[in-house]
């Protein structure tokens, strides 16, 4: 049975949908919102255990290719009402200006649409609403209108260690922007956060809330305003009417399949799901850019041990920052990298060093008898947009019979350029940081791309609103819509982005009202 024809229904709960949802609900329009996933409750589901929390990962299969294929799972999207929030690191920088300009400054990958002006004034108020904790001022990029919310958290072993080894060879280093309380905090319509308990347990679920995850910051603002969130929803299919819009959106629930009729439809479930969905139903793909120009951040983590009681698990993960690398003196390479620290549970390290190491037996339990005297760092850095990586629908079926997504990656020698660069300084603050029996991860984080955003129809899916070409009544808001992997973790401009597509949108519709 056809339901009631609502305003708007968002796909997906994460970064992208979370803040717009509780815009659009705000402006007094009806929305709902579909999330495949569970609507969990932290203070009851969320165990302080690794294997445990692995419900919180995107676990339907994916298949990976190309030279460098990815790893997904725990490495990217989420599952339940919050998105990959639930388990990211809370870790909140901000893109710096040049980041947008890419191709301008280096004549290769693509500049955004719009400029940081656009972002700023979001940024701002996302920093003041989560509660971001941070140093003020922060040492690096424009100087900020408003300082943090809150001071920032304390530093914990790891972070110390990769200060004292900076400190030596003269990288400024500074206490990181994290979503994640140094004090207690209370949210206008949402009520009042704790403050963080340095458990450390940021990437497997917080049980207190004090991370600002989706659930407990925009989910409950979305639904103070009246918005409706149907969870373990997973939609299948975009039904357009005689004139190109998308009418109704189909979605299985209970295992039945279900219909919603909508005026608007804000696609928001991340770089994988959002291309795959636009594929299966061959929708906004005019320009066959759908899937395609598909980054992965360069994630390269240098590991070492010390002979002091570090402690890993305890604290913000993600304590310390440097962004003097951000545009390195004569490198020779596009784009830069920050520098961050890493605190890690014992499941995680050892699963990386096993892999990474080849240890096994003996030599992989002796190993595990140093994990509290490990202490990483760990690059994020920008990425090129290539033809060879892209999504494709395989031939292969999953559990409700539609095509798997197939992802085909592999670093380019921009990447591998930058990653050595990276690999030399790590290594360097290790040594001067006094540590031994040092090894590098070799990785990359965070998919990026698939629906980029731009001014020309024929190279972008949408424009610089996040509104299809094609479909006049379909927007995406997500990270799939990046024209350029940006030189930082993408969360923060994701929800800025996320604010910026929902206002653009009011201000349209309030227009021709």
């Amino acid at each position: 049975m056809i339901s009631e024809t609502v305003d708007a229904v968002v796909i997906g709960t994460g970064a992208g949908g979370a803040p717009l949802l509780a815009r659009l609900a705000a402006a007094g329009l009806k929305v709902v919102a579909l999330e495949a996933g569970k609507h969990w409750n932290p203070t009851t589901d969320f165990a302080t255990d690794e294997k445990s929390q692995e419900k919180l990962f995107w676990n339907d299969e994916r298949l990976s290719a190309g030279h460098d294929p990815l790893p997904f799972g725990s490495n990217n999207s989420g599952t339940g009402v919050g998105g990959s929030t639930l388990h990211y690191t809370a870790y909140t920088p901000r893109a710096q200006p040049d980041d947008l300009q890419l191709r301008t400054h280096f004549g290769v990958g693509e500049d955004w649409p719009f400029g940081f002006d656009q972002l700023e004034p979001y940024y701002d108020e996302v920093e003041q609403f989560l509660g971001v904790s941070g140093p003020s001022p922060y040492p690096w990029g424009p100087a900020r209108k408003r300082a943090y919310a809150l001071g920032p958290l304390p530093i914990n072993g790891a972070g110390q260690l990769m200060e004292r080894g900076c400190k030596k060879l003269g990288i400024k280093t500074s206490p990181a922007a994290n979503a994640a309380l140094s004090a207690g905090y209370y949210q206008e319509g949402v009520g009042h956060r704790p403050a963080c308990a340095n458990r450390g347990f940021c990437q497997a679920g917080c049980t207190t809330g004090a991370k600002a995850s989706m659930d407990v910051t925009y989910i409950p603002l979305a639904l103070h305003h009246g918005a409706e969130i149907r969870s373990e929803s997973f939609v299948t299919q975009l039904l357009q009417d005689a004139s190109g819009r998308i009418r109704d959106v189909i979605y299985i629930r209970n295992g039945q399949e279900e219909r919603q009729r909508c005026r608007f439809v804000f696609l928001c479930a991340g770089t994988i799901e959002t291309a795959r969905l636009l594929l299966l139903n061959n929708l906004a793909n005019s320009s066959g850019q759908v899937g395609k120009n598909l980054m992965a951040h360069t994630g390269l983590q240098v590991w070492g041990e010390f002979e002091e009681d570090v402690r890993p698990y305890k604290g913000i993960p993600g304590a310390l920052i440097s962004e003097d690398t951000h545009r390195p003196d004569q490198a020779d390479f596009a784009g830069g990298y920050l520098l961050q620290s890493i605190g890690v549970m014992p499941l995680t390290y050892l699963t990386q060093m096993a892999r990474a190491r080849g240890l096994w037996g003996q030599a992989l339990k002796q190993a595990a008898l140093a994990y509290n005297h490990v202490a990483g760092i760990n690059i994020l850095g920008d990425c090129l947009p290539y033809k060879h990586n892209y999504l494709e629908l395989a031939e292969e079926k999953d559990s409700r019979g539609l095509p798997k997504p197939r992802i085909y990656f592999s670093n380019g020698d921009n990447e591998k350029r930058m990653t050595a660069h990276a690999d030399k300084i790590m290594r360097n603050i290790w040594d001067a940081a006094g540590a031994k029996n040092v090894w590098a991860f070799p990785r990359n984080a965070h998919v990026i791309g698939t629906c980029r955003m731009g001014t020309d129809p024929d190279k972008a899916v949408v424009n610089a609103e996040g509104r299809s070409f094609d479909i006049p009544n379909l927007f995406i808001s997500d990270n799939s819509t990046f024209p350029s992997a940006l030189s930082v973790n993408p969360a923060l401009t994701i929800m800025a982005l996320s604010l910026r597509t929902a206002d653009r949108f009011l201000k349209s519709e309030r227009a021709k009202e």
